[in-house]
């Protein structure tokens, strides 16, 4: 069984107003793929992981990672939200 992968996504994709549907037709994938690994119940393969990073010019890694994500706030003000 495979590791799973934490994500961004779905607050990556509402802060840009992006729909599921048009990043899923941007990167080849099917929309409620998209809902899944937002949810955390599907890893993405590389290529997709790759592919939702470049739609959104961002580093994989701002998106993905193998262990739980700080908080954006704790992450760009290295602070934790009152």
């Amino acid at each position: 069984m495979s590791e799973q992968v934490h994500n961004r996504l779905a607050i990556v994709r509402a802060e840009r107003k992006v729909s599921r549907q048009a990043l899923a037709e941007a990167v080849g994938a099917h929309y409620q793929t998209i809902g899944y690994i937002e949810r955390g119940q599907y890893n993405p393969s590389l290529d997709l992981a790759l592919k939702i990073a470049e739609f959104f010019e961002l580093p994989v890694e701002a998106l993905f990672s193998l262990r739980p994500m700080p908080s954006l706030t704790d992450e760009v003000y290295g602070r934790k939200q009152s």
